[in-house]
């Protein structure tokens, strides 16, 4: 079976492609965001994209639904829908700080102990419980939230890519306007959790959570090129994805934010999205109170989708995207809070093979605007007012909900 990374980028190409033609968009306009219909009035979430009429954002998620729904048929083996809907690993819920009380009742129902481990740098206990046979886990997961409703319990749910590429560059080198020999070296060293990167970009370290990791992969070589291009020097690359149909997941991500914040990162950057999870929102809160600060994709489901995550957790930087005219990219997701924009189109990256090709999606505005946050700290500035002092106000005059408090690293991703 092949990963679901790259399963479903590729079914995304083919269901999307007559959305993409009619919106003038790249065939892919990017996995990126939660599934579910659209919720609210879609006036109030359109003015991310002036462009997007409301039919067209509402078929949009339609696409996106339909793909992930094709994909959990493809893969219904590892995969399945949790009590809210959304994707997650099969047959397994994830209990948080669980007290052998607890345990024990929930051992009584039926409920079996699959492992228990203590996430390395955050100092999180977590308990991985397996489902009765012949149970859904939506009906396991309400289950043993009525047993034990004071338990922070959660599906294992799945993030996807907020991204993809659009076509290859006929150059080999990968250049940008601020050119690592030019600019001042970035000595912050930068965590990202994706997919590996390829030989062609040399990274510090690189660590697998996920079966067959590290395994090169195009999304993780791209986000990864563009750090090098900035000029960052020691770059920390945690794969949840390896080969693993079931990548992606809750507690890889958050097994891999532990391990990048024991190594020493104080940027972490994830153009990665899914829905809200208990586990991923506990790693996040305990990786800020530990100063690491993380950057996050608004992913790619257009301005009526929901709100995505890890963008929308608290303290986190939620980035969107900008063509190089200074436009919103019209497929560009939301978070509950907005902080920057940064090239999120014609953006020039590696892929796994190190071919420069051109990539589209809120995947690549999130490691140029963290390589700021880097060079900012590197300096030894207050980072937020070093940003604010660099971006470049677009749309509406000061912070709004399209740009954020505007755009940073404007000539980056050029050749």
């Amino acid at each position: 079976m092949r990963p679901l990374l790259p399963t479903i980028l590729a079914a995304m190409a083919l269901a999307a492609a007559p959305l993409a033609a009619q919106l003038q968009l790249p065939r892919v306009p990017g996995v990126g965001g939660i599934v579910g219909n659209v919720t609210g009035t879609v006036d109030d979430t359109l003015e991310t994209a002036d462009r997007l009429t409301a039919r067209e954002a509402r078929r949009l998620l339609r696409v996106r639904d339909q793909t992930l729904a094709r994909l959990l048929r493809q893969n219904s083996d590892v995969i399945e829908r949790d009590v809210r809907g959304e994707l997650a690993r099969r047959g397994e819920l994830l209990a948080i700080e669980a007290s052998a009380a607890q345990i024990a009742q929930l051992e009584a129902a039926g409920f079996r102990v699959l492992g228990r481990e203590r996430i390395e740098g955050l100092d999180i206990a977590v308990t991985r419980l397996g489902i009765q046979s012949g149970q859904s886990l939506a009906q396991a997961q309400a289950r043993a939230a009525a047993i034990v409703p004071e338990l922070e319990l959660g599906a294992d749910n799945l993030h996807f890519a907020a991204g993809t590429v659009v076509a290859a560059s006929t150059s080999a080198p990968l250049a940008v306007s601020l050119a690592a020999a030019q600019a001042a070296p970035i000595t912050v060293p930068i965590g990202i959790i994706d997919g590996a990167p390829g030989n062609a970009v040399p990274v510090a370290a690189i660590k697998g959570f996920a079966e067959g990791a590290p395994t090169a992969s195009d999304h993780g070589s791209a986000v990864a090129s563009l750090l090098r291009a900035t000029g960052v020097r020691t770059i920390r690359v945690a794969d949840v994805y390896g080969q693993e149909p079931a990548g992606g997941n809750a507690l890889a991500i958050s097994k891999a934010l532990g391990w990048l914040s024991a190594s020493g990162c104080k940027v972490v950057t994830i153009s990665l999205v899914g829905p809200r999870n208990p586990l991923v929102e506990r790693a996040i809160k305990a990786a800020r109170e530990r100063g690491i600060i993380i950057v996050a994709a608004v992913g790619n489901d257009g301005p009526a989708a929901p709100a995505a995550y890890p963008a929308s957790y608290d303290g986190v930087l939620a980035i969107t995207g900008a063509d190089r005219k200074g436009r919103a990219l019209i497929e560009a997701g939301r978070a509950l809070h907005l902080d920057y924009a940064a090239p999120g189109a014609d953006v020039y990256a590696f892929d796994a093979k190190g071919r420069s090709k051109l990539w589209r999606g809120t995947s690549f505005a999130t490691p140029l605007a963290a390589a700021r946050v880097a060079a900012a700290l590197s300096n030894g500035q207050r980072w937020r007012a070093a940003l604010d002092t660099e971006a470049r106000d677009l749309g509406a005059k000061g912070a709004d909900k399209v740009f954020g408090r505007g755009l940073l690293c404007g000539g980056c991703g050029k050749k």
